[in-house]
């Protein structure tokens, strides 16, 4: 059987569907987030839809609003929410294909969003009242399948630019490492073009005064997060902890003072805490940290107290970079460009903030929301001249860029925890096993036999998951019993890592990810220094500042804690569908026993 496609009764067809979905959509294309970037828009402008709706007299602009059906209001939920931190809802625009709710329930298995309505009423919606009280973990991903504007990320970008404008702060930019490989696909180059340097001469275009990379911040993340894995382990075996490295106090008189009080404030605190268990979690990714304390608090003792790079970022740029210019952290304006819509809901977290301080970073705005921001100043990405970034803080290593794809922080976290460990670099640097777009992913290393003593011939179990669907069914293999007991386990929220981030450039090719993750890797093989614990600024910055990794200020400073959600989250929800659900074996078994040998 022939079926054809691209006739002109297939073509007239769609120009009918087109014409009846164009009017009934709201007439404020003009003024939409989306306009220039929206899938329907283009799709209107390729059929000639206004010329059809105008030979069969259809109106060009909507005569009705979207109106449930009152025995269905209570299940049909808001055509408006901003109550998020991350993500805006106006169900006004929908097209009521139905990308979203798929998203939501097939891929990510968060069942937040669902169909409401019967016959030509049938429409997405929240399944409860405000997207605040449900269980959404702020992913992104029902926004980064939308053909509209109906949901969207929470825009931020005028009120930067608006801050750019006046002048009042230093303004700083950092950015994370998916963005420099995604950004180009916003300004028309192709999927996977690396635009590192004209990304920041275009920051530096937009008037920022400082551009900083968030890369620096992988590798500051990787010293606190591998030494934190080191101690839970050493713990776990039996093994006496390492002797502290001695206190170097050849600091500038700034950074001196500075180190002291906030050490002092450490102190007062009580920010420094013993090893937690095995295995230990990955803490980078605020998506992930949301489904741990909504859907399954029991795993809070096993995250990484690590705050994520960009959090880092921005605490190492409001108390150390600033005390650096002889300014307070009020003074400084911090932008984060992302590739995740979480980030917008991580940098509000009461967490992240500091008594009489504020947040840390002040904006978060995505990966399209800089495309947008570069588009209304009218500068050119691809023809600029290329510039580095800004120094100290814009040094990086090739185990920091590969946080963008999934593996990419097991990956890092390997190459130094391994060496810190056993005194010899990781046989081969690139972990192969732990590559790639699968969504649950393993690896074991088995420590040389002229390891330190209690290290020896030991085995050291990971996991990696991407996109939280694969997280959830790992966690309940583990729950079952199946499957071997894990040491470290990495997991980011959105498909691929954050190269898939819910803020990324909106594609219909099917090998973006591919292309992107190649990129990244290929950027990690291009650099000079490949290992985090060799980054001279990082050390330089531990010397002057910081003391030493997990140490006191480094505590106060780039670690963070949780926070059970699991009450607070509309309708109530539990993982094992029991409230008194027990512990996983495996995490109550290594609590008791350590990994195995």
């Amino acid at each position: 059987m022939q079926v054809s496609t691209d006739t002109a009764k297939v073509k007239e067809s769609i120009r009918g569907v087109l014409s009846l979905l164009k009017a009934n959509h709201p007439a404020d294309c003009m003024t939409c987030d989306v306009n220039g970037r929206c899938e329907f828009q283009d799709l209107t402008l390729r059929y000639n839809v206004d010329s059809y709706m105008a030979e069969h007299s259809l109106p060009k602009l909507r005569q009705y609003s979207h109106e449930w059906d009152s025995e269905l209001a209570s299940e049909a939920g808001a055509l408006h929410d901003s109550s998020s931190a991350a993500i805006a809802i106006d169900f006004e625009k929908c097209l009521r294909c139905g990308r979203c709710v798929t998203a939501c329930d097939t891929v990510q298995d968060m069942n937040v969003l669902g169909m409401a309505g019967r016959g030509r009423e049938r429409h997405p919606a929240l399944i409860t009242e405000a997207m605040s009280l449900s269980k959404c973990i702020s992913c992104g991903q029902c926004a980064a399948v939308c053909p509209v504007g109906a949901i969207a990320e929470r825009s931020e970008w005028r009120e930067v630019l608006n801050q750019l404008d006046s002048k009042r702060k230093v303004m700083v930019c950092v950015t994370a490492p998916a963005v420099r490989v995604a950004i180009g696909e916003e300004l028309g180059t192709g999927p996977g073009s690396v635009t590192t340097g004209q990304m920041v001469a275009a920051q530096r275009a937009l008037g920022f005064d400082y551009v900083f990379d968030v890369n620096f911040a992988a590798d500051l993340t990787i010293m606190e997060e591998g030494t934190e894995l080191l101690g839970r382990l050493r713990t776990a075996w039996g093994l006496e902890p390492p002797a502290a490295a001695d206190d170097d106090s050849s600091s500038s008189s700034a950074s001196s003072a500075g180190r002291q009080g906030h050490q002092d404030e450490a102190a007062g605190r009580g920010h420094h805490q013993g090893p937690g268990p095995l295995p230990m979690f990955t803490s980078c990714c605020p998506g992930w940290i949301t489904t741990v304390e909504k859907s399954y608090p029991e795993l809070i003792p096993h995250l990484s107290t690590c705050k994520s790079p960009a959090q880092m970022m921005g605490a190492v740029v409001k108390c150390y970079f600033a005390a650096k210019l002889g300014r307070q952290a009020e003074d400084i304006c911090l932008v984060s460009i992302a590739p995740c819509t979480a980030k917008k809901y991580e940098a509000e977290r009461a967490e992240m903030l500091r008594e009489g301080e504020g947040q840390d970073i002040d904006y978060v705005v995505t990966t399209r929301e800089f495309g947008r921001m570069l588009r209304e100043r009218r500068i050119p990405l691809a023809s600029l001249l290329e510039a580095p970034f800004d120094h100290p803080l814009g040094e990086s290593t090739g185990a920091a860029v590969i946080f963008g794809n999934t593996g990419g922080v097991m990956e890092a976290a390997l190459r130094t925890a391994y060496e810190l460990a056993v005194g010899q670099p990781l046989p081969k640097l690139e972990v192969a096993a732990i590559r790639g777009l699968a969504g649950i992913k393993e690896a074991e290393l088995t420590l040389p036999d002229d390891a330190p003593p209690g290290l020896a011939g030991r085995s050291l179990r990971v996991a990696v998951a991407s996109g939280i669907g694969h997280a959830r069914h790992l966690l309940q293999a583990m729950h079952s019993g199946q499957g071997p007991r894990y040491d470290f386990i990495e997991v980011m929220a959105c498909p691929g890592g954050c190269i898939g981030g819910g803020g990324q450039p909106k594609s219909r090719d099917p090998l973006v990810l591919l292309k992107r993750m190649g990129a990244v890797y290929n950027l990690d093989e291009r650099s000079t220094i490949r290992k985090s614990h060799q980054n001279q600024s990082v050390l330089q910055l531990y010397k002057e500042f910081l003391g030493e990794p997990n140490g006191p200020l480094a505590h106060q400073l780039l670690h963070t804690s949780y926070t059970d959600r699991s009450r607070t989250t509309l309708p109530a929800y539990s993982t094992w569908e029991k409230e008194d659900a027990p512990q996983h074996p495996h995490l109550a078994q290594q609590q008791q026993q350590g990994p195995s040998p």
